[in-house]
């Protein structure tokens, strides 16, 4: 065995569960353990977990280069400073979702004060996901669980962004904590989703200028088309206002509502069931080991839908988001589940309540969410 652990705790305390035979030193403080488990990933942690977290460290399990090692790294300490980083990230998403809203409200310059049109659009797009993301945050902090704020993620995308994350650190207690975190994000924000269709749908369509209909009938111009999921049609057939308006061109769906579908797309590729995606924890919770095995299946289900869609449908521009998961699923699947410090099952009120999260989540699903074509 060669090097030291520092502060960390010494490969002697727990021999019986990894067999060390070589200790790097981080820069940081931390410390990488090299060696192999003798015991399972779960078992591993509940075992290692304590010991580090009473000197002060974070500790996982890792596979690098054919190598098993545990990685040492020093909480950081809670902070009283400003979230700089949270607030610089959440300013350029309501930029960049500004003025990817001025071109569904029809904005001709959106460099000008016009671009303002857009903020009911990036009111509803950052909401539903701000309140996805402090669902996980609220749920992290009632378990006593470390986690950071949101970090919004800007991107000049057809809807400005590719959504919001929060960042957990450290042990997670029981299958019970980690089952109310996983599932109180997609919970939170189905509810502001659901919120945001209906004030979308009464709010009515917005004009399509004239300009454009005219570039639509020469053929200068492509339709960007948004499938909408069982739960919007459910929510616009109970307050009776359509979602399209195919025999009226002059008129186009308020852009809320776009907003309102990018929630429940999010939510869908959330509730994916596997690895540390929010579907990944809840089915972990409810399941316990035996997740995996439905896990396992995700990826392939997902890249078979991909494969129909190109080879039978006219929406073969669909199978590359398809595929994109399916590369994601199998990413996830490697990594495992988050594993918990208490392996007790999940009362009967809480394992409902993960059936129910993830029926709402199926009725979020379209195999083609979105679709281009020429006018």
């Amino acid at each position: 065995m060669t090097g030291e652990a520092g502060d960390a705790p010494a490969p002697e305390a727990f021999a019986s569960v990894f067999s060390t035979y070589e200790v790097h030193e981080r820069e940081d403080g931390g410390a990488v353990y090299y060696g192999e488990p003798l015991v399972d990933e779960r078992e591993l942690y509940r075992a290692v977990a304590p010991l580090f977290d009473d000197a002060g460290y974070d500790v996982q399990l890792n596979y690098r280069t054919g190598e098993f090692v545990l990685v040492a790294e020093p909480q950081a300490e809670a902070t009283e400073g400003f979230p700089w980083t949270n607030v610089a990230l959440a300013l350029a998403t309501i930029v960049s979702t500004l003025y990817a809203g001025s071109m569904w409200y029809y904005v001709s310059d959106p460099l000008s004060a016009d671009i303002l049109r857009a903020v009911p659009f990036t009111l509803a797009v950052m909401g539903v996901l701000g309140i996805h993301e402090f669902g996980h945050y609220a749920a992290s902090k009632y378990h006593d669980v470390d986690a950071t704020l949101p970090y919004f993620i800007p991107v000049p995308t057809l809807i400005g962004t590719m959504g919001a994350v929060i960042r957990m650190r450290g042990r997670i207690p029981s299958r019970r904590a980690l089952f109310d975190i996983g599932v109180a994000g997609p919970l939170a924000g189905l509810a502001a989703t659901i919120l945001t269709a209906a004030v979308g749908l009464l709010l009515g369509p917005i004009t399509v200028p004239q300009a454009l209909l005219d570039a639509a009938a020469s053929g200068n111009a492509v339709n960007i088309e948004f499938h909408y999921p069982l739960l919007m049609h459910g929510i616009a057939w109970a307050l009776g206002e359509p979602l399209a308006y195919p025999n009226d061109p002059t008129k186009a769906v308020n852009p809320v509502v776009i907003g309102a579908w990018v929630g429940m797309f999010v939510t869908l590729l959330n509730l994916i069931p596997v690895g540390q995606l929010d579907g990944g924890h809840v089915l972990s919770a409810m399941l316990g080991d035996a997740h995996a095995r439905v896990a396992g299946l995700v990826p392939a289900a997902l890249f078979a839908l991909a494969g129909y869609l190109y080879a039978f449908t006219d929406a073969g521009q669909a199978a590359f988001v398809w595929v994109l998961w399916g590369v994601i699923g199998l990413f996830m699947a490697w990594r495992g589940s988050v594993p918990t410090m208490d392996d007790q099952p999940l009362d009967r009120r809480r394992f409902a309540v993960g059936v129910l999260t993830f029926v709402l989540g199926a009725l979020c699903f379209v195999p083609v969410p979105i679709q281009i074509t020429p006018l």
